[in-house]
């Protein structure tokens, strides 16, 4: 039988409805087979995430303030699920265990794991499913660093055992057993872990939004979904924005070429977006993919006569910037010309040494600094097989009054970034969207 793993997030398990929902889905196809949970998140704005209660618990107990209260909140939670789910098991005396568990333990790690550990022994008992405690299975190094192959020979070696689990996400142990997580978000990497280690057709993660959209629907009004794209899109994509899934998350599942599929558990007959590997795969409808961006970058211009005859000119500019812990976002550069586009909070830390040493190591005719710039990436494998894409994109532009500041186009051609002032981003956005999606 084909197997398919399913990732449910926080907002998709914060409370009984979200439980009813989720057991539908996963029992209304045989190939579901193995489940990931992520700790209970807001049910309500105002509300606060598990996880984010279990971090003040372990504070609490830190100042010698224990965290009677906290937990209480957490508690009633979990109590409040089982009870309404009818689920027959003790789950008071889990808690109490839990609880006790935090105090004596004290690490933020043990604390956080929690959330994922509680709502996964919750949903085993009520599909009936096993449940798997990720701790026995997913394995970081000495240092901490996940260690994905012996993880992968361990999960599937366990997984042959279950014809249906639960195993929580976002943590697993060091070699002497203590719980270890991931960083937050860190349910998205342990669901493309177990789809790994299971051999998965198609990992599913489940949300509360049905897959990704061409653009930010806060700025263009009811932008489309995207069907299908490539993991290189979703990088593109997600690197410049777009914040339903990190590809880095499901890195696991990329390097092995199993689908993702992103899909809503309010709608669940919604398609969602496929995430593929081959572009071959696709029939792409418009020429773009997505459009994605962000504000607040700088751009640091700096000139120099015969800069292009200099040998290692280049090399002392990244110099500088890496004695400051600095990362480039995009380098254009001309004759006698080299920009370097940095975020302004990383700037902003330390503006006036780092032009400094620019002129010490580089001596530069002249150095200035363009604040307040937007990037904004229109990506897409079909552009590549598009004439004039280009030239739609700057006419779109041109014709929204937007200025042009800065180009940057890759060879692989996936995409296309341009810069423009932080004032004109939306404007921007839009006016792409427009031309290649309605005009």
């Amino acid at each position: 039988m084909n197997t398919r793993v399913c990732k449910f997030g926080g907002s998709s398990l914060a409370d009984a409805g979200g439980f009813r929902r989720a057991r539908d889905i996963l029992l209304a196809d045989p190939r579901r087979r193995f489940v990931v949970p992520s700790a209970p998140g807001k049910r309500f704005s105002a509300d606060e995430k598990v996880t984010d209660l279990l971090y003040r618990c372990y504070a609490g107990v830190e100042r010698g303030e224990g965290c009677d209260r906290t937990f209480g909140r957490i508690a009633d939670r979990y109590l409040g699920i089982a009870s309404e789910l009818g689920v027959a098991f003790d789950m008071r005396a889990l808690l109490d265990e839990t609880k006790e568990a935090i105090e004596r333990v004290r690490t933020p790690d043990f604390a956080a794991s929690r959330g994922e550990y509680l709502n996964g022994v919750l949903l085993s008992k009520y599909l009936g499913w096993d449940f798997i405690d990720a701790a026995d299975c997913v394995r970081f190094d000495k240092r901490g660093q996940f260690a994905p192959e012996l993880t992968n020979r361990v999960l599937a070696e366990e997984l042959k055992k279950h014809e249906n689990a639960v195993i929580p996400g976002f943590y697993g142990a060091f070699p002497d057993g203590s719980v270890r997580t991931f960083s937050r978000g860190g349910s998205d990497i342990s669901g493309a872990v177990v789809a790994r280690a299971a051999g998965a057709e198609l990992y599913e993660n489940w949300t509360d939004v049905s897959g990704f959209l061409m653009a930010d629907p806060r700025i263009v009004e009811n932008p489309k979904g995207i069907e299908k794209l490539t993991y290189k899109e979703l990088r593109e994509l997600s690197y410049m924005g777009a914040t339903v899934l990190h590809e880095d998350a499901i890195f696991p599942v990329h390097r092995e070429g199993i689908p993702t599929n992103i899909r809503n558990t309010n709608e669940p007959d919604h398609p969602g977006t496929l995430i593929v590997n081959n572009s071959e795969e696709i029939r792409y409808k418009y020429p773009i993919t997505g459009i994605a961006g962000h504000r607040n970058f700088s751009l640091i211009s700096i000139e120099k006569a015969m800069m292009n005859a200099e040998l290692g000119f280049g090399r002392r500019v990244l110099q500088a910037v890496e004695e400051f812990g600095i990362s480039f976002e995009h380098l254009p550069t001309g004759i006698d010309t080299m920009c370097v586009i940095i975020s302004d909070k990383e700037l902003n830390a330390c503006r006036d040494k780092l032009i400094n040493r620019l002129s010490e190591i580089c001596q530069p005719d002249h150095i200035e600094i363009s604040s307040g710039l937007a990037l904004i990436a229109t990506v897409g494998q079909g552009m590549v097989r598009t004439r004039g894409t280009a030239a739609k994109l700057f006419t779109a532009l041109y014709r929204a009054n937007v200025n042009i500041r800065m180009i940057d186009q890759g060879s692989s051609e996936l995409n296309i970034i341009v810069g423009v002032d932080g004032e004109d981003f939306e404007t921007a956005v839009r006016a792409i969207y427009e031309a290649f999606v309605n005009g």
